[in-house]
Order: C-alpha cells, then sequence, then structure tokens
C-alpha cells in the first residue's frame, strides 16, 4: 500500500473512499509498532457503533496476536478481497488528536521520506502523550447511592461502584477478589448495566494540563463587598481586616483570583474562614503553562516607528499581501544583503494574514533565534503567539501543542518542529533564515522543516515567504528558473556594510604567531570602545575539526582529480578517500605544491578562543554559546539577552553567533577559522563556508557606527573567500549553479543517501557493494547514477562501520522502491554526504 502523494494531490483524495463485502467503510491506521510492522500504514473496517469515527482519531486495533494503538489516517480503497479486521475501539482523546491539515502534512512526509507513518504522527504529537493508554471506569447518573439496592448487584459490585465515587479511574487501579480477569468482566458487566461506562483513554506521560484552585466571590460575597465598599457595616460577625482585604480584592477581581496568590497576600485561614461563611466559593482552573508568559514584548520591532518601509520592501510586502489574499502557495524569496529588513517584511505581512482570520507560521533554524524575533514580532503585533521548539519543558510543549489545536493562537514560532504543529488552517509560512542546514532533521523522520513548509502551504493554501541573505543554492536556482517568486533586497534601510579584511593566517604563522588569533584581530578587540558600547563576535567555524590535512605555508589541501572536492583523510588505511567517486590516495607526507612538510590537522575549539580572549584582553566581558551551551535549558536564551542588552562585549561562539542576531552594537566580527568546512568532503561545503561567513560578516555595522570584518584564513585565494570579500554573491552562486548542473544534484536533480552499518568492516562494505549492484541493474535507461559504496565521513560508529551508497538523479526515489529495512538507513534530500 502507497502512502506517498503524488505531486499536487490532497490527502482528500489520496484514496477512493472503499468499503468491505459488508458495507462498513474501510480506513488507513498508522499502527503504533517498533520495527518493520509500524513501517507501513493498515487497512481496518470501522464497525456500525463506531460510525462517527474522524480521521485523526486515536483507536485500538488487532494487530498481529495483539491489540495495539493506531490513529486513523483517512478514507482507504477497496481491501482487494482481503477480509480486514474491524477497530475494536475508540480510544478517547478530547477528539481527533490531530487536525485534517496536519494528517495530509503527514502523509506526504511519510511517503517522500519513505518513513513509517505511526513515526510521522509521533513527531506531531507531545512527548509521552501515547505512551499510557488505559482503561478507565467511570459512574454513570445512573449509579446512585442507592445502587446497592438493586436486585442482582452483589456485594463485589456494590463496591466496585463505590471506589468511582471520588471520580473516573483506570481499571488497573480498582481491586475486585477474583483477579483481574474477573475484575474485567465484572466492570464489562456494570457497563452492561448502564452503571458505568469504560472507555480506552490515553493518559500522556507528564503532558497532561496542569490544574489549580481559584477563588471569587459569591452572590452573597459580592453583596457585601459592595457593601463595605459603600461604607456600610456588614452584618453578622465582624471580618477582620485580613479578610476585609480578601473580599475587596476580589470586588476588582470579579473573574477570580488564583487560591495560592489569594492565601499569599491574605492568608490561608482568613480564606478558608470566608468559605465557610459562603462569601467564597472555589473552582478548579487549568493552569497552562505559557513559555512566553513572564517575557514582556520586545523594545524594537521589524523597523523603527517613523521609518517608512522600502521600494524593495514595498514590493515584496505587495506581492505577499496578493499570495495571501489569492492563496498562492508559490513560495516567495526575499534575497538581499544581510540587514535589509525582511523581519519588518514578515510583520506587514503576518498583519495582513491576521487580518484575513488565518494564523501564521514563522519557522527559525535554531532555539536561539526563535526569542529574538519573537520579541520584534509581539512589539509590533497585538497577537497570541506560541512558542515551539525541543528546548521546552514536556509540560511546556503540551500546553503549546494544545493551545495550537485549539486555535487560541494567532502566530506559531518555532524551529523545525513547529511545521509539524497540529494547525487546523494558516494562512501564511515564514521560513526565516531557509538555507540553514539545521532545518534538516538527522533522525526519522528525517524531513527538511523548509520544504515540508512548502509542502504544507501547498496543502493550505497558504502564502509562503523564504528569508535569506544567502539563499541555498537550490532556491536560487529555482527562483532563476521560474519555479520560485524573488525579490532582491539590494540596501539596508539603516546602517552600513561592514569593511571587510582577509588576515592571512601563513603570514602569521611565518611571522611566529601560533594563536588562534591574528595580529589584525587581537588589535580590533583592543581597540573596541565599550564606553560607546562597541560589541563584537568571534565566530569558530570548526565542523569538521581534524577532517582534511592541510598544508600550513602554502594553504594546499588535496583533491580529487575526478570531483574537484577535497579527499578526506581516513585512519584506517592511512588513505585519503574521495567520498563521491571511491578514488583512493596514499597519504602525502610533503605537500604535492610545495614539498613543505608541514602538513597539519586544522582545527580549534570555541573553548580555546574564549581562553585566548580572556587572557589577552582581561578588561572584556566575554561569554561563549556553541551547542554544548545551547544544549542546557534556558542557557543560550540568557545569552543572547544578556548580548542583546549590552551585557557582554564579546560573544565567541560556532555557527550559532553568525546567524540572526540583530545588535546595533555591534561593530567588529571576527571569523577565526573561515576555511575549515570549506575542506569538508562534501558537496555543499562551499556554500555552507560561503553562507557562515556572509551572515558572520552582516553582524557587523547595524548601528550607527562603522563595522569591521575579519576573516582569517590559510586560503585567501580560495573562491568562496574572494566572493565574501567583494560581496560578490553573483559570481559565487552561479559558479556552484554550473558545477551542480554538471552532477545533477538540486536543483537540478535529488538525492538519496543510503547507510549501511555493520559490526564488521568487511560485511559492511560486501552489503554496501551488493545493494550498489542491485540499483545499477535498475537504473538501466533512467537519468539516475549509483555512486558508491564509500566509507562514511565517521567510518565507525557505535562500533558498527559504515558505508554510504548515493542515488543522484530525476527521481531516485522510484528507482530504491521504498525503505530497504535494516541494515540500512534512508536519507532523502540529505543535507549531506559525509
Amino acid at each position: 500500500m502507497t502512502l506517498g502523494l503524488a505531486p499536487g494531490q490532497d490527502a482528500a483524495d489520496a484514496a477512493d473512499p472503499g468499503s468491505d463485502a459488508g458495507g462498513r467503510r474501510l480506513v488507513e491506521v498508522a499502527v503504533d509498532a517498533a520495527g518493520a510492522g509500524g513501517a507501513r500504514p493498515y487497512t481496518y473496517a470501522v464497525p456500525e457503533e463506531l460510525a462517527d469515527l474522524d480521521d485523526g482519531e486515536a483507536v485500538l486495533v488487532e494487530f498481529g496476536k495483539r491489540q495495539a494503538l493506531g490513529i486513523v489516517l483517512g478514507s482507504a480503497a477497496s481491501s482487494g478481497g482481503v477480509a480486514p479486521k474491524a477497530i475494536v475501539d475508540r480510544v478517547r482523546a478530547d477528539g481527533p488528536l490531530l487536525p485534517g491539515l496536519a494528517l495530509s502534512l503527514a502523509r506526504w512526509i511519510a511517503g517522500h521520506y519513505l518513513a513509517p507513518p505511526a513515526l510521522v504522527i509521533r513527531s506531531m504529537l507531545p512527548p509521552g502523550l501515547l505512551e499510557r493508554l488505559e482503561l478507565v471506569a467511570e459512574r454513570t447518573p445512573a449509579a446512585t447511592v442507592d445502587t446497592v439496592e438493586i436486585e442482582g448487584l452483589d456485594a463485589v459490585d456494590a463496591d466496585l461502584l463505590v471506589q468511582l465515587e471520588t471520580g473516573a479511574q483506570p481499571a488497573r487501579e480498582l481491586t475486585a477478589p477474583d483477579g483481574r480477569a474477573g475484575l474485567l468482566r465484572r466492570l464489562r458487566g456494570l457497563a452492561g448495566s448502564g452503571l458505568i461506562t469504560l472507555d480506552w483513554t490515553l493518559l500522556g506521560a507528564s503532558a497532561g494540563p496542569r490544574y489549580e484552585r481559584w477563588i471569587r466571590l459569591t452572590a452573597d460575597g459580592a453583596d457585601m463587598a459592595d457593601r463595605i465598599a459603600d461604607g456600610m457595616r456588614p452584618a453578622g460577625r465582624q471580618l477582620g481586616a485580613k479578610q476585609l482585604g480578601a473580599l475587596a480584592a476580589l470586588r476588582a477581581e470579579p473573574g477570580g483570583i488564583a487560591s495560592r496568590d489569594l492565601a499569599a497576600r491574605y492568608g490561608t485561614s482568613a480564606i478558608a474562614s470566608l468559605v465557610r461563611r459562603g462569601l467564597l466559593e472555589t473552582e478548579t482552573r487549568e493552569r497552562p503553562r505559557r513559555p512566553l508568559a513572564a517575557r514582556p514584548p520586545g523594545l524594537r520591532g521589524g523597523r523603527p516607528p517613523t521609518a517608512a518601509l522600502s521600494a524593495a520592501q514595498a514590493e515584496a510586502v505587495a506581492r505577499a499581501n496578493r499570495a495571501i489574499a489569492t492563496g498562492d502557495p508559490r513560495p516567495l524569496l526575499l534575497d538581499g544583503v544581510t540587514g535589509a529588513g525582511k523581519t519588518a517584511i514578515y510583520v506587514e505581512a503576518i498583519a495582513t494574514a491576521l487580518e484575513r482570520g488565518r494564523p501564521a507560521l514563522v519557522l527559525v533554524p535554531e532555539i536561539a533565534l526563535a526569542l529574538p524575533l519573537v520579541d520584534r514580532l509581539r512589539a509590533d503585533l497585538d497577537a497570541r503567539v506560541a512558542l515551539v521548539h525541543s528546548g521546552l519543558g514536556a509540560g511546556e510543549r503540551a500546553d503549546e501543542w494544545r493551545r495550537i489545536r485549539a486555535g487560541d493562537v494567532d502566530i506559531v514560532v518555532g524551529t523545525r518542529l513547529a511545521v509539524v504543529s497540529p494547525l487546523a488552517d494558516v494562512g501564511l509560512i515564514i521560513v526565516d533564515e531557509e538555507h540553514d542546514p539545521a532545518y534538516k532533521s538527522d533522525r526519522t523522520p528525517r524531513l527538511q522543516g523548509r520544504d515540508s513548509a512548502i509542502r504544507l502551504g501547498e496543502l493550505a493554501g497558504a502564502a509562503v515567504i523564504l528569508g535569506s541573505a544567502t539563499p541555498a543554492v537550490e532556491s536560487l536556482g529555482r527562483a532563476l528558473d521560474g519555479r520560485y517568486d524573488r525579490v532582491i533586497l539590494p540596501t539596508r534601510p539603516s546602517g552600513r556594510p561592514p569593511v571587510i579584511q582577509v588576515a592571512d593566517m601563513r603570514a602569521e604563522l611565518a611571522d611566529g604567531n601560533r594563536g588562534l588569533l591574528s595580529r589584525a584581530l587581537d588589535d580590533a578587540l583592543a581597540g573596541l570602545d565599550t564606553a560607546a558600547g562597541d560589541q563584537a563576535i568571534l565566530v569558530l567555524n570548526r565542523r569538521g575539526t581534524a577532517s582534511v590535512v592541510l598544508c600550513r605555508d602554502c594553504g594546499h589541501v588535496q583533491a580529487c582529480p575526478d570531483c574537484e572536492r577535497p579527499l578526506v583523510y581516513h585512519q584506517a588505511g592511512t588513505t585519503l578517500r574521495c567520498h563521491h567517486c571511491g578514488r583512493a590516495t596514499p597519504l602525502a607526507t610533503r605537500c604535492p605544491n610545495c614539498r613543505s612538510p608541514r602538513i597539519r590537522y586544522l582545527g580549534g575549539g570555541t573553548e580555546r578562543v574564549e581562553r585566548e580572549v580572556r587572557e589577552a584582553h582581561p578588561g572584556l566581558r566575554v561569554a561563549r554559546l556553541d551547542r554544548d551551551v545551547a544544549e542546557r535549558r534556558g542557557a543560550a536564551e540568557k545569552i543572547v539577552d544578556a548580548f542583546t542588552a549590552g551585557q557582554i562585549d564579546v560573544l565567541v561562539g560556532t555557527s550559532l553567533v553568525a546567524k540572526g542576531l540583530d545588535v546595533p552594537g555591534v561593530t567588529l566580527v571576527g571569523v577565526v577559522s573561515s576555511d575549515v568546512a570549506l575542506n569538508l568532503p562534501d558537496e555543499r561545503a562551499a556554500e555552507r563556508t560561503y553562507q557562515l561567513l556572509s551572515q558572520a560578516v552582516g553582524r557587523a555595522g547595524r548601528g550607527d557606527r562603522q563595522g569591521l570584518a575579519i576573516l582569517q584564513t590559510y586560503q585567501p585565494e580560495h573562491p568562496v573567500i574572494q566572493a565574501v570579500a567583494a560581496g560578490d554573491g553573483a559570481r559565487f552562486y552561479a559558479a556552484e549553479l554550473d558545477l551542480r548542473r554538471r552532477f545533477g544534484s538540486p536543483p537540478f536533480g535529488e538525492l538519496v543517501k543510503l547507510t549501511v552499518a555493520l559490526p564488521e568492516r568487511e560485511a559492511a562494505e560486501r552489503e554496501g557493494a551488493a545493494m550498489a549492484e542491485r540499483l545499477r541493474e535498475r537504473v538501466a535507461g533512467r537519468r539516475t547514477a549509483v555512486i558508491g559504496p564509500a566509507p562514511a565521513y565517521i567510518a565507525r560508529r557505535n562500533d558498527r562501520w559504515r558505508y554510504h551508497v548515493i542515488l543522484r538523479g530525476d527521481d531516485p526515489v522510484a528507482v530504491l522502491g521504498g525503505d530497504p529495512g535494516p541494515p540500512w538507513s534512508i536519507d532523502v534530500d540529505p543535507e549531506s554526504l559525509l
């Protein structure tokens, strides 16, 4: 059964509604089963008593010799003469878990990325929601206190009803003398008599709503509070000062006050006595966990209040508004310099969508970038904002999920997790920094957040905006060939482009400088005028440390003569190997270009840079932001807030600090290692380096003072370094697109990466060779190439040897024909071939 949808096909017509021989409606169910069992959906019949079953509801189904939880995906086609099993029961979960739009996206993700549908559904739900499936018993109004006297009801059944007096309870928590089987028989008998209800219910692990008690005035209490306010003496026993204060406070808050807040102000005993006198009453309300509840709106919006949109900004807003009005999902690419005012365009487009009564979805690549953007949106828009990312607590994520599912939000902002939010509708989708590789998931389902957002726009009839100062090569290619719309933002509304200097680290080394900072960068740090608010960002591009053997005299990196890509050092066998064509070359002990013996690994870490800056400039306040720091809950938020507020002079970090930060005080940016990622054996290495350097440079000079950017490199003559230094992005993109066209890579083709992992290296290599041979037989006559097998960049992980086989061409997924299963893993549209 094929789950994927054809291009342009809606989930509603993914399958013609079918029925079995008995006329029962057939549905597709994603069964929550581990391993191969959950790799595809299954067809089940809907029994008559569940005729009103909706798509997205949780159900209990027979699966093999056991019962399993499943989610109804939608109508299924005819079962082909095979009698399908009937759904056992509905699982009570407050209606469908996912709305139709989210289900349609789930079907597409499962089909496009060859992911098990149950895992896709799980990724769309709060953590732990599907972990506890319980049979819950609850008394009906017919079970009165006199039920024990009903003829035929024995003492054990009566005791069960007594146990349920306090409310609904899971069956496993009830007790009876005849064991679990006997207990279940008794419960079903009571349910058959109409005395209780039995429902399968999802009791999410640590993800349920949080409740608290509230206090409000009764009618008598309101009357007394009014009399006291008018200066009249209340009848009856004299009230104390705290009691009078509580009545006055509640009179000012007709909706009530949380019990813990009221008791903190006036004391528990005072409140309790007023309740006993009938002047106050209590009720239980949900206490939502809101990540933004205590955070005020930002001080800066998308643009200064008196500033008008530039001509390019106004054109972009006009095109976005037209797309919102017509429901045109064709992506609009905002392509311009850093600091060109994309946020102002986002604000105007979101306002238009909200005016039409449709919510907006805004994606950012990193957790650290979510709150700065939320602050600016909230400064301009009076809207209900939900925040979605993996750094939230389980309860916070669950509460935000429930708000979104209930339609209680106007704007959803988050990382790639937000694209699978339970939105019933969306009118505008914005993907900020659309080029960023963080949008690609590295675990199943391996979705690409940007591409999934584009598909969501097609399903919802929503406008889609892709924003980046350094667009992905494939996005720009699609804009150039007319598949995307494009608006160029050529200038900054405020500030000036920074001056860019290139520091040749070969010359630094020749002069005896063995540190990580060049003299130019060290002098610039010493010259920071912190009294005037000057700040600096130091970026260390440490991806691929100790990956490439580089000559420290001439900067030469040995490349494959066939693929023009850097060769990778492999410790096993002590060879340089091309990950594209498999060519192997012995490791050189001298540079093939200049014969120098000074061949070293290129590397260095953020902690070392931070230490060197602190030691050399003790007067500067230095902080670090990298993956290690960002993984600590709330740490990234605190550092970004402190840097934005001017409480940090120098921020050291990886690519996290090179994107999305709009801090007017930054006058200096130093890229400590511009060429580490440049030499990775990946076809996106040049693109990623260009994007990182351009984004980093763009952080400088956004305020009134001139900015300076220093690029430290061992390869100052490299085309990428030259393109960034000269601000010549057009030449760089033209060269990259020509290279992609030669190899049939995106946007001129598609990629699929297959990885085999086995304990024995020889077995992994044999399995890789066998797979490659099978695929080469299938591609005969097709415009698809099979590359490999080649060792993975990290050849051994978790005691398993890893080999890659790459499919490149027009439709590699069709050649593959589905997920090959263990020991293979599959990555459709990979961000990297490492």
